[in-house]
């Protein structure tokens, strides 16, 4: 439930929005949005699903609350790189 730890995992820009750029731009625009505490306890309690991506990326995603959250392999690790609706 900490917004700057989850900027942690954020790769930046997040989304490629220029309104989010750093772990700041984030926490005021994207973590209140995006992490709602109905998201934030559905991602503790919900198992990942391993994927890869169109690029073939390595990917996790968790599906909460009508969304789907990506976390991509990255040199840095896991990151967070995409919420979407899920379909």
């Amino acid at each position: 439930n900490d917004s700057a730890a989850v900027a942690t995992m954020v790769r930046l820009p997040f989304m490629g929005e220029d309104s989010v750029r750093d772990a700041a731009q984030f926490r005021a625009k994207a973590y209140p949005r995006e992490f709602t505490a109905k998201n934030r306890s559905c991602l503790q309690r919900s198992k990942p699903v391993y994927d890869r991506d169109g690029a073939r990326n390595e990917i996790y995603a968790i599906a909460c609350g009508g969304q789907i959250f990506t976390f991509t392999k990255t040199p840095s690790g896991f990151l967070l790189t995409d919420v979407d609706i899920a379909d």
